[in-house]
């Protein structure tokens, strides 16, 4: 990427896309980024291609879309609290997919809704986080209508899923850098088993533990002397990554994961650990992909 990319958010008038537009807008504040809102006015008829529209029915589209940036240009500035960021708007009658999948090459993160409003001439945006979780080539964050932007959430830990391997290190390495930017500290969770402890041999357990406690150290060394001013409280469990993920959410405000990685991680984002940490989670939810 070259100069400041911009945080690119789609809207499709549903509560949880403006839940979206409004962490977009405090996300771009910290990384002092222009801030890009885009509404896809694309029909979607499900049997080949569209329908082809008259002058009066585009345009009345375009109105429509129009409509829903407003708002969500006014959602934005509101969260934003009077710093919001160069906010930039547009309506496209490009299908949002590949629109998005497209622009993530020139886009610092990527910020959607678990879910849109399912209307007939819109994509459903949780499709579109599904789409963009596995496709993008940039951060994607996944925002619930249940998210919130307050006191309490902002005092919050970054919670990230380490594996100990390169996968996870765009994670760990974007899990400092927004704890530094809210000035939280870090929960760093490392599961290294699909099994639980037990079924190990109690005499292995110890010094297994042990050497998944080094992995992790490992995993963090680098960062925490880059950000000394970021407290870390490491986790290390013989469980499932995705229910300790979910169970240790409450306690911060951000989750971030790689794409994927080994053993526990190894269908993170893939498989059905993915679907539950999607769909499940109710914190903001970012999904690094390997640069």
């Amino acid at each position: 990427m070259v100069g400041n990319p911009p945080i690119l958010t789609a809207v499709d008038g549903s509560p949880s896309s403006y839940h979206a537009v409004a962490w977009a807008a405090v996300e771009a504040t910290l990384h002092r980024s222009p801030l890009h809102i885009l509404t896809s006015m694309a029909i979607q008829t499900g049997f080949g291609p569209g329908m082809s529209l008259g002058e009066t029915d585009l345009e009345s589209l375009r109105h429509d879309g129009e409509r829903v940036l407003n708002e969500a240009t006014r959602v934005a500035r509101t969260a934003a609290h009077g710093t919001e960021p160069d906010i930039t708007s547009e309506v496209t009658f490009d299908s949002i997919i590949p629109t998005l999948i497209d622009r993530s090459d020139h886009t610092r993160m990527l910020v959607v809704g678990s879910r849109g409003v399912g209307a007939f001439r819109r994509e459903l945006l949780g499709s579109v986080s599904t789409a963009a979780t596995h496709h993008a080539r940039c951060p994607v964050a996944v925002i619930h209508s249940t998210s919130g932007i307050d006191a309490v959430s902002a005092t919050k830990p970054i919670l990230v899923g380490v594996d100990g391997t390169a996968n996870s290190v765009p994670a760990v390495e974007l899990a400092f850098e927004e704890a530094s930017l809210r000035g939280v500290g870090v929960i760093a969770l490392h599961a290294w088993s699909d099994v639980t402890g037990l079924d190990l041999p109690i005499g292995d357990w110890e010094d297994l533990h042990r050497q998944e406690q080094v992995v992790l150290a490992e995993s963090l060394a680098g960062y925490t002397a880059k950000y000394p001013d970021v407290p870390v409280r490491r986790i290390v469990v013989v469980d499932r990554p995705g229910r300790c993920l979910l169970e240790e959410s409450a306690n911060a405000q951000l989750l971030i994961v790689g794409s994927h990685g080994r053993g526990g991680f190894a269908t993170m984002i893939l498989g059905s650990t993915s679907s539950v940490l999607l769909h499940s989670a109710e914190i903001p939810m970012i999904v690094v992909r390997p640069k």
